[in-house]
């Protein structure tokens, strides 16, 4: 029922309105049937979902259930319960001057009780907007029952002259002020055992205890909790009867294919509109990219239970962009394109986001993303090129042949890092076997994205053992395989 809550503000006016109660669970249900009806988005900007958790969440909202989104960091849990907002009504009237939004239909306060018999009809109502009804509380060892449920208030009772047996001193905490509202606990088993035990009640029974006092507050809460899987955080676990109350409990997970990855990305990203107008980014490195976390995720140097966020590759994107712009930036050019070189630049942000296991601990966390960078090459590098395979007979024919000899009767080449365009293109242009490599194979690549493809060839033949990468301070030497060998001797 959609009301004009600008010219309603007593009690009477809003029962005139036809106003009538309804809880926040249900709120939420007829709201999301409505979309689903219209065929409405009901959780928009959050993708790889449509067909596993969404359908999920949609149930336990259609059952009013309270909800525990279990998964690893960076997948959407919060943003999740951030968005079920969209699926309040906008307006509800709430008794003015109340601490916990009580419902002026249905008071439950000794506030609201009390002005309302003390003004009747004429009883002021404000009203509270869907963007106000969302709280929040990261679970921290520090969390008191005070802090949740609320505490005795000394000062209010010596300001009013109020006995400790007065209920009018104590001081509500966050829960019964969301009455209302959703709240959200993040990171649950966080939260002490025994705070969490304070939560039974008002799961379930709906009153709430405090310093002694037992009050019947009926609280209207649709609660979200998020968690990490418990095998992963040593630092607690959520006690079984809380489960217990807790109605559904969703499975989050990652991005199951790179076009999804990259759309959570471009999405996410936090670009200077200066950066994506002056640095072009072939779809290919952004493919690359992608690849490079579904690499992580699998690596035996990572340790999997942690899990790899996905602002590991928001992140890394911003980085790579950056790199980009500031090679323009100190050979002065109004535009650039991001090299396969720039992907050195996104180090940074890998290294603070991956737990690694022991193994990973010996090859040092640079030294890890290096080998996640030189994995996604090649799980790529079969898409765009046949296969090389590990085993080959010595004198077999290869697609590669041509190249190869080409490294192997010079001395190689060198792409540093702050060439101009000019000259990166350039460099890449003078093997003429690399460019009749991809003309064959590649033939309808398209053109503005061809020299990143030149780029993936050589780190492809590179991480396929077939020539050799050395990094120095200024960029990047490809060799020879077995000429380097030689060298070294």
């Amino acid at each position: 029922m959609t009301l004009k809550h600008k010219e309603i503000t007593t009690l009477k006016e809003l029962k005139a309105a036809g106003y009538k109660s309804k809880s926040i669970k249900d709120e939420l249900r007829d709201n999301l049937i409505q979309k689903i009806k219209k065929g409405e988005e009901t959780f928009p900007g959050v993708w790889g979902y449509e067909d596993s958790v969404i359908p999920e969440l949609e149930r336990a909202i259609l059952s009013r259930h309270n909800i525990n989104l279990l998964g690893l960091r960076g997948q959407a849990k919060t943003r999740l319960a951030h968005l079920m907002v969209d699926l309040l009504d906008e307006f509800i009237p709430v008794v003015e001057g109340s601490e916990i939004n009580d419902d002026p239909m249905k008071p439950m306060s000794r506030y609201a009780m009390e002005l309302i018999k003390e003004k009747g009809d004429d009883t002021p109502i404000s009203w509270l907007h869907k963007d106000e009804r969302f709280a929040e509380k990261l679970a921290t060892p520090d969390v008191t029952v005070a802090d949740l449920i609320g505490d005795v208030d000394p000062i209010k009772a010596a300001n009013l002259k109020l006995s400790y047996a007065d209920d009018r001193v104590i001081h509500f905490g966050m829960i019964p002020r969301a009455n209302r509202c959703i709240f959200v606990i993040n990171e649950l088993p966080d939260l002490q055992a025994r705070i969490q035990v304070s939560l039974f009640n008002i799961l379930e029974e709906g009153d709430i205890q405090i310093r002694g006092f037992k009050l019947r507050l009926p609280l209207d809460i649709q609660f979200v909790f998020t968690a990490n899987p418990e095998d992963y955080t040593n630092r607690g676990s959520i006690v079984t009867p809380l489960k217990d109350r807790i109605g559904s409990q969703i499975l989050t997970h990652y991005p199951d294919d790179i076009e999804t990855a990259r759309k959570i990305t471009e999405q996410e990203a936090n670009l200077d509109a200066r950066q994506t107008d002056s640095v072009y980014v072939p779809d290919l490195a952004k493919d690359l990219l992608e690849q490079i976390i579904f690499e992580a995720r699998d690596s035996e140097y990572v340790d999997a239970k942690s899990g790899v966020s996905a602002r590991t590759s928001i992140t890394a994107f911003e980085n790579l962009l950056s790199t980009a712009e500031r090679r323009a930036l100190v050979t002065d050019a109004s535009s650039t394109m991001v090299r396969l070189s720039d992907f050195m630049g996104i180090i940074p942000a890998i290294t603070g986001k991956i737990e690694l296991v022991y193994e990973g601990e010996q090859e040092g966390a640079d030294g890890v993303a290096e080998i996640l960078i030189d994995d996604a090459v090649k799980s790529l590098f079969p898409k765009y090129f046949p296969a090389i395979n590990k085993l080959e007979r010595k004198d077999a024919p290869s697609p590669y042949d041509d190249l190869l000899s080409w490294f192997f009767q010079g001395e190689g080449f060198e792409l540093l890092d702050e060439f101009t365009d000019e000259e990166y293109k350039r460099t890449l242009d003078g093997i003429p076997e690399l460019s009749q490599l991809i003309k064959e194979h590649q033939p309808d690549f398209p053109k503005e994205d061809m020299y990143f493809l030149k780029e993936l060839v050589l780190w492809g033949l590179v991480s396929h053992k077939k020539l050799s990468k050395n990094r120095f301070a200024e960029g990047y030497q490809f060799k020879d395989l077995y000429g380097s060998y030689i060298d070294g001797l």
